[in-house]
């Protein structure tokens, strides 16, 4: 059985890892020309657009995939047209694409969001800018990620700055949460309409990019509160696959971000810290195979590695820590792996993930 999956990035490598045990095949359909699921599985190298490439994906493939939601909605329809069976939904991914469609979602679920105001023109970002007030963030509604796509407003002149710098593109304006920390859950739903959710996450961002995940996380509240919005998506849309969303938490409350139709970086910490990962339970779901356990083994914490690698030496020589190398070139703000510990208690995970921060990312602290 084979899973088409379209990017060949971080994501759809782990992917093609988790479902080898299963006796499962994969086949790739990237732009680059050595992307990291290369190195584990065939690619078929061409624009995400060349038909006769996606052709070739939905003839071999009995169920097509995404690593990545920025992927073209046009290649999913045609791939759809092809015979090809999507995964997650069309309508999922168009959505989570689109920063406004992604906020009326929210709020038609009443789902907790930010203030916000979709932004064309320069009398749009005016009205906004009174309505809301400051300060806000300004971001594209289109293809923003890891902190590309958007800037924070603090003055009349910042939004002149931003508007000069992205306003030849469709904007959204929110405002500003000075939130006490950001967190995110995960979890899947199967075909026949079972659902499976994660413990949630606790995430740390610097410049835009997450740089340590920890979960279990938080208060019982906020995981039953996270995992009833979140499945309220998943039913939505008549969901298969694993989804996330992103949340702001303020005074205890949770304040959506954005969502991902995808698995996450936020849930790398399931491959040695959940009884079944994000990825093996992604492939579950789009095969209408049972969920699997999302019970957790302990407490776990995830390091990315952004820009450098780490010698192997230096990470393994941390006992218990699991290595994730990509295979990707270095280069500033690049993720190019991650790290993960799993230890007995919350308090001994996070005298851990301190410890590791220290060498290998300081600066970076955890609240």
């Amino acid at each position: 059985m084979t899973v088409g999956i379209l990017g060949a990035g971080q994501l759809g490598r782990m992917l093609a890892l988790a479902g080898y045990p299963l006796g499962l095949d994969f086949l790739f359909l990237d732009p680059a020309e050595n992307p990291p699921a290369g190195r584990v599985a065939p690619v078929l190298q061409g624009d995400f657009s060349d038909n006769k490439l996606l052709g070739q994906l939905a003839r071999r493939a009995e169920v097509a995939t995404i690593d990545w939601e920025n992927v073209s909605v046009q290649a999913l329809r045609a791939l759809a047209a092809d015979g090809a069976r999507i995964a997650p939904p069309i309508p999922a991914v168009a959505t989570a694409q689109d920063r406004v469609s992604e906020k009326r979602l929210f709020e038609r679920l009443h789902i907790p969001t930010t203030r916000w105001k979709a932004v064309g023109s320069r009398a749009q970002l005016e009205r906004a800018l009174q309505e809301i007030g400051l300060p806000g963030v300004i971001k594209t509604r289109r293809l923003g990620y890891d902190g590309k796509g958007q800037a924070v407003v603090k003055t009349r002149q910042d939004a002149e700055r931003a508007w000069a710098e992205m306003g030849s593109v469709g904007l959204i304006y929110e405002e500003w949460i000075p939130f006490d920390c950001e967190v995110s859950i995960i979890g899947a739903r199967s075909r026949r309409g079972e659902i499976a959710i994660y413990p949630l996450n606790g995430n740390v961002h610097s410049q835009g990019i997450l740089r340590l995940t920890r979960a279990p996380y938080g208060s019982p509240r906020w995981q039953r509160l996270a995992a009833k919005y979140l499945e309220s998506v998943l039913t939505h849309f008549h969901y298969t696959g694993i989804l996330t969303i992103e949340f702001f938490v303020r005074n205890g409350r949770l304040i959506a971000n954005e969502m991902a139709p995808r698995v996450h970086n936020s849930g790398h910490w399931t491959i040695e810290g959940a009884i079944t990962s994000q990825f093996e339970n992604h492939l579950r779901a789009i095969l209408n195979l049972p969920l699997g356990s999302t019970r957790p083994t302990g407490y776990s914490a995830m390091l990315n590695l952004i820009g450098t690698m780490p010698s192997r030496a230096t990470v393994l020589g941390w006992e218990g820590v699991h290595l994730h190398k990509y295979d990707k070139e270095p280069r500033p703000g690049r993720k190019i792996g991650h790290c993960t510990l799993v230890e007995s208690t919350s308090r001994q995970r996070d005298r851990r993930a301190r410890q590791l921060l220290s060498e290998l990312a300081p600066g970076i602290r955890i609240p």
